[in-house]
C-alpha cells in the first residue's frame, strides 16, 4: 500500500493548530493573574450577594 505524502493525520479531522504563530501585538496574560482575577470577582460577587 503506498503512502499518502502531507504528513497530515487522519485522525485529526480537518483541526487546525493555531499555536504555531507567534504574534507580538496579541495579548499574552499570566494564567494565574486569570485565575486571580476571576476568583477575585467571584468573591466579590458572593460578598455583595450577602449584604444585599
Amino acid at each position: 500500500m503506498a503512502k499518502k505524502q502531507g504528513g497530515r493525520l487522519i485522525s485529526s479531522a480537518g483541526l487546525v493548530n493555531y499555536y504555531d504563530s507567534d504574534d507580538r501585538r496579541a495579548v499574552h496574560l499570566n494564567p494565574v493573574a486569570v485565575v486571580a482575577v476571576t476568583a477575585a470577582i467571584g468573591i466579590f460577587i458572593l460578598v455583595l450577594d450577602l449584604i444585599y
